[in-house]
């Protein structure tokens, strides 16, 4: 179970996030969504623990992986490096087949430049489930891909989520992203940013 309770993010005098509170069950998958600038990736971060300057508390475990809007490979090492450097326990044969099921196993000697940019997503996302995550974050790794690959994304995306079983954690614009990935969607609004209810026929839900 991962719990998110923030009563508040600022960068100097200027507040960012307001109380957000939310929990995510192991195999659930929960989408923020909100327009540019709202706060979301800055909730992200706090989430993932790489910004811990926030007031509040957030419970999540130690076996998490993060795929990003970029896919931050290690351009200096090859495909199969970037798998078996982060992933130290995965044999040759096993980091092969998790290329194989993200369809680059016959990139494995190449070099991140030598990839296209969907190519190097599925490098991101074979990296983030190699390690079986039981926390997942997702910062918009689908944009600036065109339709097409995005499509196949998701759609390998949902596979290896349905597989592993991790909760997620999914930042987006695209609410047709969420509704693919069956995602319970959350959305930031205001200044500070604080979670927007949903309504269902005039009730206020979770």
């Amino acid at each position: 179970m991962i719990k998110v309770d923030i009563t508040r993010k600022a960068y100097g005098d200027a507040p960012v996030l307001g109380h957000i509170a939310f929990e995510i069950r192991r195999g659930e998958t929960v989408a923020i969504l909100g327009p540019s600038g709202i706060g979301k990736s800055t909730l992200l971060r706090s989430v993932a623990g790489i910004d811990d300057k926030y007031e509040g508390n957030i419970e999540r475990p130690e076996n998490m992986a993060i795929v990003f809007q970029e896919p931050t490979l290690l351009l200096w090492r090859s495909v199969l490096q970037n798998l078996t450097l982060i992933h130290p326990h995965l044999s040759d044969r096993a980091a092969r087949e998790m290329l194989g099921k993200v369809g680059i196993a016959d990139k494995a000697d190449l070099f991140p430049g030598q990839l296209s940019l969907g190519q190097q997503r599925r490098l991101a996302l074979a990296r983030a489930f190699a390690g079986n995550p039981e926390f997942l974050i997702m910062d918009e790794p689908f944009v600036s891909l065109d339709p097409k690959t995005a499509e196949v994304m998701l759609a390998l995306t949902e596979t290896l989520i349905d597989e592993v079983r991790p909760a997620t954690l999914f930042v987006t614009h695209a609410r047709s992203e969420a509704e693919r990935l069956m995602a319970r969607i959350l959305e930031l609004r205001g200044i500070p940013a604080t979670l927007v209810p949903r309504l269902v026929s005039g009730k206020e839900i979770p």
